[in-house]
């Protein structure tokens, strides 16, 4: 059976996608992803089919116009049995070809799209984006999302049922390293609401550790620009965009990872980040934000700590603490050993693949 995979990014980066591809790919599903081609989009070879679309604009209103137009276009003149529409930005499209074809259509949310912090302070174009979702999700054949916080919130608005996957990486087949470069790791986004400008300022007093930040994003050059106004430069390190296949290397030199997003809405709240797996995947201990999904990973596993305070000389003293208290510490590291077990995409997408065998 054929499927086409959607997103509006350009996949290279996308652990989510490439994880969920090549095991629908190894299932025996003969997969395509449609994404989008960007100046800087690295070349990427894939045992199955990649379209990226050159598009005109490239951000705002014009850009997910186009792209869905492209994509809609795209998928009614390709043979497909299923499309897979991931998140909110690509759900349109597939919509509407999934059913002027009368072919199924398979959701993945991978967060809570209308509650992000770009449109929570948008209430007008919030508004349009929760009106596609009202009128397209309710109707789809199946859907998952990233943890059970998002799927009882959709529960709740629209009565729909959708299965958890979570976005856990693949094991790493090496044991940890016991020797670590002592760097402190934020991978992800670099994005508003998550929590850097404030980790930054923490570097003023925290010594003998570097925070290494892997990532690019809306926020990038205001946080350079913050690096060097603070004199941080031999502090503060940015990797820019790391490949997947490169990035572990960072995240095993690292002594403390952290997701520290800031309660900007209720996707930020709800979220469970894939880097805090990433994070016990490289047996490094988490320091992460006390919303409930993370809390629950954190006090489950005892992998590691909430953040207490957002102030930068709280967040440096609790940084501080943590990392002075070897005995403490020592437990959380070993945990993560024991944790990365069963935290791993080999089990997860066990319930993946059954969503595509129900359909």
């Amino acid at each position: 059976m054929r499927i086409i995979i959607s997103v509006t990014n350009d996949i290279a980066t996308d652990n989510r996608i490439l994880k969920v591809a090549k095991s629908l790919h190894k299932s025996g599903f003969d997969i395509t992803i449609t994404g989008r081609k960007l100046k800087d989009s690295p070349e990427i070879n894939l045992p199955y089919g990649i379209k990226r679309f050159k598009l005109i604009f490239n951000k705002g209103a014009l850009f997910y116009a186009e792209y869905n137009l492209r994509l809609f276009i795209y998928l009614i003149f390709h043979k497909s049995d299923i499309f897979l529409s991931n998140d909110l930005d690509t759900l349109l499209a597939n919509f509407l070809a999934a059913k002027l074809k009368k072919k199924k259509l398979i959701y993945d949310s991978h967060e809570l799209f209308t509650e992000v912090p770009e449109l929570v302070g948008r209430p007008k174009i919030q508004k349009i984006w929760k009106k596609i979702e009202k009128f397209a999700l309710p109707r789809v054949d199946a859907a998952y999302t990233v943890c059970k916080s998002i799927a009882d919130y959709y529960k709740n608005l629209y009565g729909i049922e959708m299965e958890v996957v979570r976005n856990i990486p693949i094991c790493q087949e090496n044991d940890c390293k016991d020797t670590k470069a002592g760097n402190i790791i934020y991978q992800g986004a670099l994005n508003k609401g998550r929590g850097l400008e404030n980790i930054i300022k923490a570097m003023q007093f925290i010594d003998n550790h570097l925070l290494v930040i892997a990532g690019t994003g809306d926020i990038e050059n205001d946080l350079i620009q913050l690096v060097n106004e603070l004199n941080l430069k031999r502090k503060v390190i940015f990797l820019g965009r790391v490949l997947p296949k490169e990035l572990p290397k960072y995240t095993q030199t690292a002594v403390l990872g952290l997701s520290i997003e800031e309660n900007m809405g209720l996707n930020y709240y709800y979220a469970l980040p894939n880097k805090i797996f990433d994070y016990i995947n490289n047996c490094v201990p988490v320091l992460c934000s006390p919303f409930p999904e993370m809390s629950n990973i954190i006090k489950k596993y005892n992998i590691g700590w909430l953040l207490k305070s957002r102030e930068p000389k709280e967040i440096a003293k609790q940084i501080n603490e943590i990392l002075s208290n070897k005995d403490d510490y020592n437990v959380k590291l070993n945990n993560t050993r024991i944790a990365r077990k069963e935290l791993c995409w080999q089990n997860e997408e066990k319930n993946l693949l059954k969503i595509f065998e129900k359909i």
